[in-house]
């Protein structure tokens, strides 16, 4: 028979427990720690002369203060705990994961417990479990706000993201935006172009890491501030890069002294940029699909399918809310001479020109499309009394009857406008938009440039049948 291997040592015991990698504590009947081995530094980083004496509840994360004390109390009925999971707060303020083993002895009114730092392991899943909620809520989400807004819950549960906000640059027009904004303090931003002082333009113009604190702020007088509020104390920002443009920046920051953001912070951040920057441009490209397919390419206004769903839609609301509607029929007169004299190019510039009059002579609330050639609708919601919407039509004819300065060379042309009213001329949008146009086909008879109601049967008679003016 085998004689076990017995062995004779002088090591002491506190030494033996001092070579262990997992810390082990007694804590006494009144919650305050009596011994803490020496792995206790450097999972706490504390020395465990500066944690003896002091009561465990002075450590542990605020937020888990609750569960602590509940599991406490089940270990001091004699429930033993092998794997209870808690947060502490290190001397250096950063944040450790601990799973612990832990019994009470009643004989000597301790209790006895093994930490183990989990730390990197609860890094490694939350950052899985980020990968899959952004890949859901790319899955899931509607809109880029929509989108925005889940990203924000998503960081939040990895880093502090009470303020978060997102910026957006286009590079086609050297824009730079904040569709999402969520601060204690401050506002989104208004838009402005790259080369600004805003610190999230110089992430997106350096594409690296940008991370503030108040002795760096103290160093950056005149040179960048804070884009939200120049109040806070603590900044970070990374890149949010797709395929090698970088298109926007995700930003956290902090008015909180104790709140600060550490390189542990920056690798999350930057982890959910990386998972996050091709969503934002795969979302960017079905919201752009979805918009040329309803929108002209040209002057970029509503197409006709989209006019005249807006159309029925508002025919729709006017039923059950009555309210007036006023739909203006335009066609450029002398549009094919500027086409056959100063070519299409320039022809082009015209259209695109009058667009950007039209959206300036009418409310948000209203409707302008293009319908092809030289001819646009315009739908004016809500507007009463007529004569109202009749000063808008010749503040259109006005508009459009100054000379157009295009690419060097001037161009003239002027509106024929054709107008019907709802309910007075009818309830269905086909019929309004027939009335509307052989309306403007009388102003063009009458020469153009004029303002002409339909001559059909009003029935809540408006102005006159045969009202225009020159």
């Amino acid at each position: 028979m085998e004689t076990p291997l017995i062995m004779n040592t002088s090591l002491p015991l506190s030494k033996v427990m001092d070579l262990l990698l997992d810390a082990v504590c007694v804590v006494d009947a009144r919650g305050v720690f009596v011994f803490i081995s020496a792995a206790g530094e450097r999972i706490f980083g504390y020395r465990p002369e500066e944690m003896i004496g002091r009561p465990v509840l002075d450590f542990v994360h605020p937020d888990d203060r609750a569960i602590t004390l509940q599991t406490i109390d089940d270990i001091l009925v004699g429930q033993p705990q092998p794997h209870f999971e808690n947060r502490y707060v290190r001397k250096d303020g950063q944040i450790v994961h601990i799973m612990w083993s832990a019994r009470w002895s009643a004989p000597d009114q301790l209790r006895v417990a093994v930490a183990r730092d989990i730390t990197e392991r609860k890094h490694a899943d939350a950052m899985q479990a980020a990968l899959y909620a952004i890949a859901e809520a790319a899955h899931a989400a509607e809109d880029l706000v929509a989108l925005f807004e889940r990203i924000h819950q998503i960081i939040g549960e990895l880093l502090p993201a009470v303020n978060f906000f997102v910026a957006l640059y286009d590079a086609g027009e050297d824009v730079l935006t904040f569709p999402y904004c969520a601060d204690e303090f401050g506002q989104a931003p208004a838009p402005q172009k790259l080369d600004s002082a805003a610190m999230s333009a110089e992430v997106i113009r350096t594409g690296q890491v940008l991370l503030l604190s108040p002795q760096a702020n103290a160093g950056l007088s005149g040179q960048v501030w804070p884009d939200v509020s120049r109040n806070a104390l603590h900044w970070l920002g990374v890149p949010l890069s797709a395929k090698e443009n970088v298109i926007g920046a995700l930003v956290v920051q902090s008015y909180d002294s104790e709140v600060r953001y550490t390189q542990k912070d920056i690798e999350l951040l930057q982890f959910a940029a990386n998972q996050v920057a091709p969503v934002i441009e795969r979302k960017q490209m079905e919201l752009w699909l979805q918009h040329i397919a309803r929108h002209d390419p040209l002057t970029d206004l509503p197409n006709r399918e989209l006019f005249h769903d807006r159309l029925q839609t508002a025919l729709r609301l006017s039923e059950r809310n009555p309210s007036p509607l006023c739909l203006l029929y335009l066609d450029l007169d002398r549009f094919k001479q500027v086409n056959d004299t100063l070519g299409h190019s320039i022809g082009d510039l015209l259209l695109q020109e009058v667009a950007r009059r039209l959206r300036r002579c009418v409310r948000e609330s209203d409707t302008v499309g293009r319908i092809g050639g030289d001819e646009f609708l315009v739908l004016l919601n809500g507007i009463d009394p007529p004569e109202q919407a009749l000063a808008v039509a010749e503040k259109i004819r006005a508009a459009l009857d100054q000379p157009f300065e295009l690419a060097g060379q001037q161009a003239r042309v002027s509106p024929s406008i054709g107008v019907a009213f709802y309910p007075g001329h009818g309830r269905d949008y086909k019929q309004l938009i027939r009335y509307a146009d052989e309306a403007m086909y009388d102003a063009k008879k009458k020469g153009g440039n004029r303002v002409q109601v339909s001559l059909r049967p009003n029935l809540l008679d408006p102005p006159r049948a045969n009202q225009s003016t020159p």
